[in-house]
């Protein structure tokens, strides 16, 4: 009987052995494989925390290559304007200047027929008159007549000389604005390159930040940034925002305004963005570099680059009342300007990230954002 149980407990005990053995395996393989698990956790946080960062360095790039855009924008813009000034300018000269050649061939063809008469006529000795013994009365009329041919034919010359003389201001006029004109085109060119550079460069940024943003989850907390970046230039405005009498707001424009630019409405005021976010205002397709107008007159509070939004204009139209102009290519207006109603005030861009041009333009009543389309015909 000893013998047997000695037997069933060695048997028990190997049994054992063998199954703890297994448990101790078993849990050693999922040690290992949890160890790899929290390798791959730790690694893919890392990675998060990498393109965080990679994301914001590239955020801060393309704010710098937007505004070197901007900056080279609004001096070819500068030049466009000066061109056509010297343009007008030149128009004017050339039509000033027909208008004096004619006017000379008339005075010239004028003296010349006094001459004529004048030789015809002959000299006359006034003492010989006396002398002959004409009559007072007839030696007058003389005398009055031969100063008044002397008197017109003076005024023609000297009429001629004034003409004469504007003519050549015209023309010295004509050479330097000529001059301008070629020095000016030959800055436009070198600006629209360095423009071009500016775009390529802000492309190849732009291509990176794409990579960054490859999920929807990464495009929805961009969003959400963007969104508080702009709440903060909201709250920074309204502080900015004082109550003159001259700016009478736009609460009574209902459909009467015009919008900023011309376009096609790529989104409208409250359409959804992505997964709770929405559109604050309307995002309308238009051409690179068309002029963007104010909606009304008044004053501009905030002009800058702003995340998500690229160049951007807010303007202060009184009585509570703002309108935001994003995405332009370049700001022609700074804080603390006057501005009147259709006044340009920047250019089309794709500030901020975008790939299209276009504009994105709201309006807003004391910070809340209300649809454009309610102003706007």
């Amino acid at each position: 009987m000893s013998t047997r149980l000695f037997v069933q407990a060695s048997v028990l005990a190997g049994f054992m052995m063998l199954t703890f053995s297994a448990n101790a395996s078993d849990l050693q393989k999922r040690q290992s494989e949890l160890k790899s698990i929290q390798a791959q956790i730790n690694q893919q946080q890392n990675a998060l925390k990498n393109t965080s960062k990679q994301r914001e360095k590239l955020l801060s790039l393309l704010r710098s290559d937007e505004q070197a855009i901007a900056t080279a924008a609004k001096k070819v813009n500068g030049t466009k304007t000066s061109l056509a000034q010297i343009d007008n300018t030149l128009a004017e000269l050339k039509q000033r200047q027909e208008e004096l050649e004619t006017l000379k061939l008339s005075q010239q063809h004028t003296l010349s027929k006094q001459l004529a008469s004048a030789y015809l006529a002959g000299n006359h000795d006034y003492t010989k008159m006396m002398l002959n013994q004409q009559s007072p009365a007839t030696m007058e009329r003389m005398l009055a007549y031969y100063q008044y041919l002397n008197k017109a034919r003076m005024a023609s010359i000297n009429a001629l000389k004034q003409t004469l003389t504007e003519l050549d201001d015209i023309k010295a006029t004509q050479t330097s604005k000529q001059q301008q004109l070629t020095k000016l085109m030959a800055e436009q060119q070198v600006q629209s390159k360095r423009l071009a550079q500016e775009q390529h460069q802000r492309q190849q940024t732009l291509n990176e930040l794409q990579r960054t943003l490859s999920t929807k989850g990464a495009e929805l907390e961009q969003l959400q940034i963007e969104e508080a970046s702009i709440k903060r230039v909201v709250e920074q405005a309204l502080r900015a925002m004082k109550d003159t009498p001259s700016m009478e707001g736009i609460g009574n424009q209902n459909g009467k305004l015009k919008w900023p630019t011309k376009g096609r409405v790529s989104a409208s005021f409250g359409s959804p963005r992505s997964g709770q976010v929405v559109w604050k205002g309307t995002m309308l397709s238009a051409p690179e570099g068309q002029n963007i107008r104010a909606v009304s007159g008044g004053k501009v509070i905030y002009a800058d680059w702003l995340r998500g939004f690229g160049m951007v204009m807010v303007i202060d139209h009184g009585k509570g009342y703002m309108s935001l102009y994003g995405h332009a290519q370049t700001l022609l207006k700074s804080p603390g300007e006057m501005i009147k109603k259709g006044e340009t005030i920047a250019l089309v861009g794709r500030s901020g990230g975008q790939t299209e041009p276009g504009l994105y333009f709201e309006i807003r009543y004391k910070g809340q954002a209300v649809d454009p389309a309610k102003y706007c015909r």
